[in-house]
């Protein structure tokens, strides 16, 4: 059995009296889509921050690769392969996309962010960025401003600039968040596609789309890992339909 490209173990965090991770234990397999699901409130933004590197746990360990990057920050764990979507670098609405996407090759090599504008006008961060853009079907709009993009184009952007950071695992926080029937019909399309060629953590509450999209999911709620299985299994566990999932979700 392959390496786990991601292994998190005994996560807690908490604030003031509330434990808002409580011994988080899980494992993602290289390749594929594992999904975090649960109510609102159970600790899925928090989870994220402290596997980004925004936030350090009270307690517990993340490897990632077979390395403990518990200690280290958001732009270590980037440059070592671990991205967030949304959280690389902030969407600038008056720059193009290609511009956007070019700011994130830009931190992937260390390059310093007072030369955005030159940056994006090389042909190498061009280049790298264009076929980010072209992964999440954005090559055709990388002349328009950012701000001009529509939501779920956006969304998009907000991928590209994640694979523009090259990574080897993804962690995707509510990508389909806001998003239409169109936009997220287009949007589980493209993260179809991806999942054939990164390793993908997703916490998102689109039901429909995680069972469209997971391989594995891991379900928490008031901040413990509940149940970790295939998406069948879940669908079918008394414990999981008690604590999150409806009747009418589970059908």
């Amino acid at each position: 059995m392959a390496e786990p490209i991601l292994e998190v173990a005994g996560l807690r965090k908490r604030f003031g009296g509330l434990a808002v991770t409580d011994d988080v234990s899980f494992a993602v397999a290289p390749g594929g889509i594992h999904a975090v699901i649960g109510p609102n409130g159970a600790g899925k933004t928090t989870l994220i921050h402290q596997l980004s590197g925004t936030l350090r746990p009270d307690a517990g360990t993340v490897r990632f690769a077979g390395r403990d990057v518990t200690a280290l920050p958001l732009q270590r764990r980037a440059r070592l392969g671990l991205a967030r979507s949304f959280q690389i670098t902030s969407v600038i609405p008056g720059f193009s996309a290609l511009e956007n996407a070019a700011l994130a090759v830009q931190a992937r090599s260390g390059s310093s962010f007072r030369f955005w504008r030159p940056a994006a006008a090389e042909a190498r961060l061009n280049a790298a960025a264009m076929a980010a853009l072209d992964q999440v079907g954005l090559a055709g709009r990388a002349a328009a401003p950012a701000g001009a993009l529509s939501h779920g184009e956006k969304r998009q952007l907000e991928l590209a600039i994640a694979l523009a950071m090259e990574p080897r695992l993804l962690l995707l926080d509510e990508p389909l968040a806001g998003a239409g029937p169109e936009e997220t019909e287009r949007l589980i399309d493209i993260l179809l596609g991806l999942k054939r060629r990164y390793s993908i953590l997703l916490v998102e509450h689109d039901m429909q789309a995680v069972f469209a999209l997971a391989d594995r999911i891991s379900v928490l709620v008031y901040g413990r890992v509940i149940a970790t299985d295939a998406p069948a299994a879940i669908r079918a566990d008394p414990a999981v339909r008690a604590a999150y999932l409806g009747e009418d979700e589970v059908a």
